[in-house]
């Protein structure tokens, strides 16, 4: 009877070895996948964390909202926003190239709004910063009719002239606020810009900002933003309803909140 050479035989603990270390290292990863996994709660409040700021004039200064230096007054800070806005080169491309492509961008965003019902047809609504009216056109394209905007330099009939530091509008005018256009960081006063927003909004008004936390804004910016916590204490008299990324012409965050209905006194 012929006899096995026992040297002949695999050797099976040197052949699985690198299978059971794939086999490990994959069940360690999908625990570790479910471990880190973020619910829709969990990611709104990973995107409020921030340090503490001053109560009294929220990120004024603080971690989470730093206004930029350098403005001697604040003619000096319009004059270096008018710089921008009255730019040919700027307002050429604004007027021709991206007239169309950012009309049909905000078109898409502004039907997502109305489809989350933040925003109707018959809504009174106001573009802040609004350049020279792409969102207003969009709003009037998706059916908003009775839409307008404010900027520094009027362009009719869609813009009107207006500093989104002290709007021209009474009190509790629109249904819908929205500031769209890297706007929020050129607000050199946050809590006045905030202010205006919520004296302009009626009771269950809605507003949605688009901002940028992940980068940092263009070089006429009055402000750096870190995160939604600054605009959470500076909106006193709403509430937050959202927190979402958008990839929005560099901004990469959509905050959405409605203003609180008035109390009825009892009588």
């Amino acid at each position: 009877m012929q006899t096995m050479n026992p040297s002949s035989f695999p050797k099976l603990p040197i052949l699985f070895k690198p299978f059971l270390l794939s086999l490990f290292l994959s069940l360690f990863f999908l625990a570790f996948l479910a471990s880190h996994s973020y619910s829709p709660l969990l990611r709104l409040r990973t995107a409020l964390q921030t340090h503490t700021i001053p109560p009294s004039r929220a990120g004024n200064g603080g971690a989470s909202l730093r206004i930029r230096p350098g403005y001697s007054s604040y003619n000096a800070y319009i004059e270096r926003q008018l710089n921008k806005t009255l730019n040919p080169k700027l307002r050429k491309i604004w007027t021709t190239r991206d007239w169309d492509r950012k009309i049909w961008v905000f078109a898409r965003f502004f039907q997502s709004l109305k489809q989350r019902n933040l925003i109707f047809n018959y809504s009174k609504a106001l573009s802040i910063g609004a350049r020279v009216g792409q969102e207003v056109a969009a709003m009037k394209l998706v059916g908003v009719s009775d839409s307008v905007g404010i900027d520094l330099v009027p362009c009719p009939p869609l813009v009107m002239k207006g500093d989104f530091h002290a709007q021209p509008f009474e009190n509790q005018t629109f249904d819908f606020e929205f500031e769209f256009s890297n706007v929020f960081d050129h607000a050199l006063y946050p809590w006045k810009f905030v202010g205006e927003i919520e004296r302009t909004l009626k009771h269950g008004g809605v507003c949605v900002l688009h901002v940028a936390v992940l980068r940092r804004a263009d070089k006429y910016s009055a402000n750096d933003l870190y995160s939604v916590q600054p605009l959470v204490e500076l909106f006193k008299e709403s509430e937050l309803l959202e927190v979402s990324k958008v990839d929005a012409f560099g901004l990469d965050t959509e905050v959405v909140f409605r203003k609180k209905k008035k109390k009825i006194e009892n009588s």
